[in-house]
């Protein structure tokens, strides 16, 4: 599940998360997985969403210049979970991460988690239609957004880092942590 520096399985401690990025699809768990981390390891979360988009919902996008300087500034900081699909604003914090987690889960399972919990941030239907396409989309997506962008990412991480494929491996990295 975890694997350190030289691609041993390592030992989890709640300290090893305090500043941790979270990279998966849409509808993969990164919201419920960075709050349930945050309250193991007192950090506030942040989603790339709020960074990436203006508030008021999915229809205008930020200034990219100043995403980027909004997550700079989040990632100086002691604590921190930072989640979302947005590699090009991600790799912002990557250079101050203390781990980050990559939710490998299987297309279907984002798309069916995305139509189960519905219209959020002021969608709409369409919004909630195009939103499903693009989650399907994932592993064939060429741009920093995608499967194979976030791959590169989490292959390039030379801390610790884990490649979690299912709700069971999410939990299971929870007890451990709870234990830790």
């Amino acid at each position: 599940m975890g694997v350190g520096e030289a691609g041993r399985d390592v030992t989890f401690r709640p300290p090893d998360f305090l500043r941790t990025v979270i990279l998966g699809n849409g509808g993969s768990g990164k919201s419920w997985l960075s709050e349930q981390l945050a309250g193991l390891v007192g950090a506030a979360v942040t989603d790339l969403d709020l960074i990436h988009w203006v508030p008021g919902g999915y229809d205008t996008r930020r200034d990219p210049a100043t995403a980027v300087a909004m997550v700079r500034d989040l990632a100086a900081g002691d604590r921190w979970i930072i989640e979302g699909v947005y590699g090009w604003l991600a790799q912002e914090a990557i250079p101050r991460a203390s781990a980050l987690i990559f939710l490998d889960i299987p297309d279907d399972q984002c798309v069916a988690n995305v139509k189960s919990r519905g219209l959020r941030r002021g969608g709409d239907e369409t919004a909630l239609a195009d939103l499903v396409q693009w989650v399907s989309e994932y592993r064939v997506r060429r741009n920093a957004n995608s499967f194979s962008a976030h791959e590169q990412l989490f292959e390039t991480f030379a801390r610790l880092k884990c490649r979690l494929k299912s709700r069971e491996d999410m939990g299971a990295l929870l007890r451990r942590l709870a234990c830790g």
